[in-house]
């Protein structure tokens, strides 16, 4: 019989080495932490942490509020020309900056905004695209391309249905037109704003009271002024009566008072409320109001009274201004054609840059604004308010008595004669911030009265009104048989931005301007400031010698009575040392130089070698002192 005799099969499984199963792990934690990184630098931008010295990649609280409390469902559509501007690397970096800031807006506004990023290429539908939208194409990008870097946004109808309101056309459109790097100070402003606006469903509505013609007469076939017609087209303009004024409905965003003149009391009374009551509140006064048609007066026996004050609510407020004063400015005068001749007119001003306040939305893109006979502002010693300016005058500015200049009004020349400057910035316009308080405390028993603001309260003041007439800031032009206003100077732009940053909510108000991402090299330019010190010092070395041998030269030459051309061995020899030492301070310039240079090259080494090597090898080392007590707490158990 035969057997069969089978031998036993080996089954023990095959054990994994130690090093094995760690080259296993790494494997295994390189595919699964790579995808993760990559997916959330993609899709996560709610979780991070602002390390910058400046917060800059955190909203303010003002724009979280506006981000957090949508009501309509937003579209935002980036246009930036990517390829066009590959050799422009600040426009790059910066375009990264305002990407961020949109996307961590997008983060917080729990789906209400949607972004998209499109690179308009020439002659294609996304460039028709942006400059549909609004957007200003700039020139300079590569190869002659012109450059898109705007923000156009639209406003769905609300709706429950999400996926619809998507589908739709947008109800409403605005456009941040460019991107300018020089407003990096104010981009989470400027964004912020387009998305208050675009949330809102109507024109937000504003009150005049002016005693000047501002909105025409029909009647005489007068126009408005065109600052108001801008203005008309942005907001719902309403023109209040001072005369039968007794309250300032709480709907009014932004109240302007222009030339305010014997206002009753009741009127008086009804903007002091609606101030202490968060009202936001513009006023236009002015020594001289050159467009008042008052007549002559009992008061004023060769002029009429074209001044405006407002000193009840003033004094009340801790504001200075005196109505009979008028600021010259002979460094800022404005050229004017008076009886066929062109002359230079210091009561007329033309605010240039650095007039006007950079660190202010309202005034930081504005270029040039034109006043005339204008007053300035000040605080009262015990005033609880400040000023922050907005115009301010030139240090060779003067002031003098408005008489003064209405006298000279047909000489302008005159008011040069004996011009002292007073060497002080004089304020033409400012906001007035702070806890204003009640002008009428004897109406405390009437109800809704209110003594005292919010400590943020806020209004703007403006020492003359004839910067809103047409004549200083744009002149008709006729082009194709009709007839169409140039400006040739920012008064209308200033008034716009004034009531529209005014007019946004309280979260829109308290977003100011912010720290750029452009940093200087502080060290660097420490370094360089000091070796500027060297080098001034070694010019003043070189430029004392060179007097003190063209003395010797000429002390020589008086001493031998030789007045020709013939060189003495003395003076050659002299004039060899001065050779050799002009030789020797070259050389020490040329070494400061080098100094300079090698202390900046050992800083960036040092930067370079921290970066690089001192904190990869930081977290090389934690991570092995990691690993190392993790493996002995391992062996630790396992004995």
């Amino acid at each position: 019989m035969l057997r069969l005799r089978l031998s036993p099969v080996l089954t023990t499984p095959l054990k994994l080495t130690r090093r094995s199963a760690l080259y296993a792990a790494l494997l295994l934690l390189v595919l699964v932490f790579v995808p993760l990184i990559v997916a959330s630098s993609r899709w996560l931008h709610a979780s991070r942490v602002d390390l910058t010295t400046d917060r800059l990649y955190t909203l303010t609280p003002g724009t979280l509020q506006i981000v957090g409390t949508l009501q309509r469902q937003l579209r935002l559509t980036l246009y930036f020309s990517e390829h066009a501007t590959r050799d422009l690397p600040q426009l790059r970096s910066y375009e990264q900056r305002v990407r961020e800031m949109l996307q961590e807006m997008v983060a917080r506004s729990h789906g209400r905004i949607r972004l998209q990023v499109i690179d308009p290429v020439p002659y294609s539908d996304d460039e028709a695209s942006a400059q549909g939208s609004g957007l200003t194409a700039a020139n300079g990008g590569s190869n002659g391309e012109r450059v898109f870097f705007g923000l156009a946004g639209g406003a769905m109808a609300v709706t429950a249905d999400t996926d619809a309101a998507e589908d739709r056309a947008p109800e409403k459109t605005l456009a941040i037109p460019f991107f300018d790097p020089a407003r990096e100070a104010f981009l989470e402003f400027d964004i912020a704003k387009l998305l208050y606006e675009l949330n809102q469903t109507s024109r937000p509505p504003i009150g005049v009271i002016s005693s000047l013609p501002v909105a025409g007469n029909p009647a005489l076939d007068q126009p408005a002024w065109t600052a108001v017609q801008q203005l008309d087209q942005l907001f719902d303009v309403k023109l209040l009566d001072a005369a039968t004024l007794k309250h300032v409905d709480d709907s009014i965003k932004v109240l302007l008072l222009i030339h305010p003149k014997q206002l009753p009391p009741d009127a008086q009374y009804a903007i002091d409320q609606y101030v202490l009551h968060g009202g936001h509140l513009a006023v236009f006064v002015d020594p001289d109001a050159e467009l008042d048609t008052t007549q002559y007066s009992a008061d004023s026996a060769t002029f009429p009274d074209h001044s405006s004050n407002l000193p009840r609510l003033f004094a009340a407020w801790g504001v200075l201004y005196d109505p009979g004063k008028v600021v010259l400015d002979r460094s800022r005068a404005l050229q004017i054609e008076l009886a066929g001749s062109s002359l230079n007119h210091p009561a007329m001003l033309g605010l240039g840059a650095q007039e006007l306040n950079r660190d202010d939305a309202i005034t930081a893109s504005l270029q040039r604004i034109n006043v005339s006979s204008i007053g300035h502002f000040d605080l009262a010693p015990d005033a609880h308010t400040r000023l922050l300016p907005l115009l301010q005058s030139s240090a060779e500015a003067e002031v003098v008595p408005v008489q003064r200049v209405l006298d000279a009004s047909n000489d302008p020349a005159a008011l040069l004669q004996g011009y002292q400057p007073d060497n002080a910035h004089y304020v033409l316009a400012a906001r007035l911030r702070g806890t204003l308080n009640s002008a009428f405390p004897e109406r405390a028993g009437q109800p809704g009265f209110l003594a005292h603001s919010a400590p943020n309260a806020e209004v703007i003041l403006v020492a003359d009104t004839d910067l809103l007439s047409d004549r200083l800031w744009v002149e008709p032009q006729t082009m194709l048989g009709q007839t169409m206003m140039q400006a040739f100077a920012n008064n209308g732009d200033f008034v716009t931005n004034l009531v529209d940053n005014l007019s946004g909510s309280s979260a829109l108000l308290s977003i100011r301007g912010r720290s750029t991402s452009q940093r200087p090299f502080t060290r660097v330019d420490a370094l360089r400031n000091v070796a500027d010190q060297k080098f001034l010092q070694k010019e003043h070395e070189l430029e004392l010698e060179l007097a003190e041998t063209r003395r010797r030269l000429d002390e020589l030459q008086s001493s031998r009575g030789n007045h020709g051309s013939t060189v003495t061995a003395e003076q050659r020899q002299e004039i060899e040392q001065f050779r050799q030492r002009q030789l020797a301070i070259n050389k020490e310039l040329r070494d400061v130089q080098h100094q300079l240079n090698a202390e900046i090259d050992a800083l960036g080494l040092r930067v370079k070698v921290i970066n690089i090597v001192l904190v990869p090898a930081l977290v090389v080392l934690l991570g092995l002192l990691y690993g190392w007590r993790r493996s002995r707490h391992s062996r630790q158990r396992t004995q």
